[in-house]
């Protein structure tokens, strides 16, 4: 019962690192301590016989497909098949029973209310965006509630939250999700709209 205890506070660290990917469309600490838990998770499982070669297999094709999502955003489809087969390969490695469901359920549990106290401070990726449907910036927190985003084409403005490529611009007083074309662009870097499509605004560093 023990190892299952700390096989949950694993999936924990891994189901969060997911949420935060998903949330920042970005690799940063969040991803690296993410797969550094799966790798304690499977190794040990594998270990004790608890994994086989298969469930490791499904859970590595679920990661694919989530990386594929965050680099690619498509409907979202390639992600929640991503999410199911690493959330059943889980499973499987827990003893695949409805303990095993009960502490994979529990770990949910515990991410979502974790990842929900950190939600604000993290920058919404596009994938995000089409995750939750609408944008839940608001005026109060300094976001432009305009959905005319034609009037930021040409602007500079300073990067606030690092774009990996996708991030957070402060334009005229307002912050703005933006991507980049790819690049990675550090927190302070002076940018400049070069392309707007629909709600997708895109920046670039400003040389100087």
């Amino acid at each position: 019962m023990s190892m299952q205890i700390v096989q949950m506070l694993l999936i924990v660290v891994i189901l969060l690192s997911v949420m935060v990917e998903i949330k920042t469309g970005g690799v940063g600490v969040g991803a690296i301590l993410g797969l550094v838990a799966a790798g304690i998770f499977w190794g040990s499982s594998y270990w004790i016989g608890a994994a086989s070669l298969l469930q490791v297999g499904l859970f590595i094709l679920g990661l694919l497909f989530i990386i594929v999502e965050i680099l690619t955003p498509t409907i979202g489809l390639i992600g929640a098949l991503g999410v199911g087969l690493m959330i059943y390969s889980m499973v499987l490695a827990m003893g695949g029973d409805i303990y095993g469901i009960y502490f994979l359920l529990g770990a949910l549990v515990i991410s979502i209310i974790i990842f929900i106290l950190i939600l604000k401070k993290l920058p919404s990726s596009k994938l995000w965006n089409k995750v939750i449907l609408t944008k839940a910036a608001t005026k109060d927190a300094g976001y432009s509630a305009s959905l005319d985003y034609q009037q930021y084409l040409g602007a500079e403005g300073l990067v606030v939250s690092e774009l990996r490529p996708a991030g957070c611009v402060e334009i005229n007083h307002q912050r703005v999700d933006v991507v980049s074309n790819g690049e990675y662009i550090p927190k302070g870097t002076k940018v400049k709209v070069i392309h707007v499509e629909g709600v997708r605004i895109v920046v670039q560093a400003i040389d100087f």
